[in-house]
């Protein structure tokens, strides 16, 4: 029975790149993976970019459009697709994390979401919610605070290295924007202003 599962994690702990080496492992035993990108996430045209330079062409989405529908149809034309991709899962809507979870048990394709769970205030993204309610496995992508703790909070920067405490949601960045915190320094929102130096991703 194929399964949904949900990879999670803080800023810049190399999600990204995580799904493109589990499409790369499909490929190289000869099947087939179909890759997707929130429209709204993109920063190279429709594709997965990660920051090590790697990259793959995905399926671009909107809020309205019909992951199951679209999947069902695809498979039918290629039987050697395998495996779902998601990348940038948190901005899923509600429904269509339940397609997921359809493509999952209605087609017994694995999927494989990747995503954060909060936003810059500590905000659940609305479709982190319901992965984390509806996923069959939570898997934490670890990266670290400038602490040296696990980060397991965003922290949006502006461009001088200051932590920004209001905004909206949404906002498309990478090291220049955010950087991950533990618990304790998101609260206190301590920052150095060498700390984009010091993080490090494992």
């Amino acid at each position: 029975m194929a399964k949904l599962y949900f990879y999670y994690s803080a800023m810049n702990a190399g999600k990204s790149t995580v799904l493109l080496q589990s499409a790369y492992n499909y490929k190289e035993r000869g099947m087939d993976t179909l890759l997707f990108i929130p429209a709204i996430a993109m920063r190279e045209q429709k594709k997965i970019s990660s920051r090590i330079g790697l990259s793959a062409e995905a399926v671009s989405f909107d809020p309205e459009f019909q992951l199951f529908d679209y999947t069902k149809n695809i498979k039918q034309k290629n039987p050697k697709i395998q495996c779902v991709l998601i990348d940038e899962a948190q901005f899923l809507t509600k429904d269509q994390v339940l397609q997921l979870t359809e493509i999952a048990d209605e087609l017994n394709m694995p999927v494989l979401a990747y995503g954060l769970r909060s936003d810059f205030l500590g905000e659940p993204f609305p479709g982190s919610q319901y992965l984390l309610v509806w996923a069959d496995n939570l898997i934490e992508i670890k990266t670290i605070c400038h602490c040296g703790k696990k980060a397991t909070m965003n922290t949006r920067i502006d461009q001088k290295g200051n932590p920004v405490k209001k905004g909206g949601q949404v906002h498309i960045g990478g090291n220049e924007s955010y950087v991950s915190m533990c618990r304790k320094h998101f609260k206190l929102r301590e920052f150095a202003a060498n700390t984009l130096e010091k993080e490090q991703v494992f």
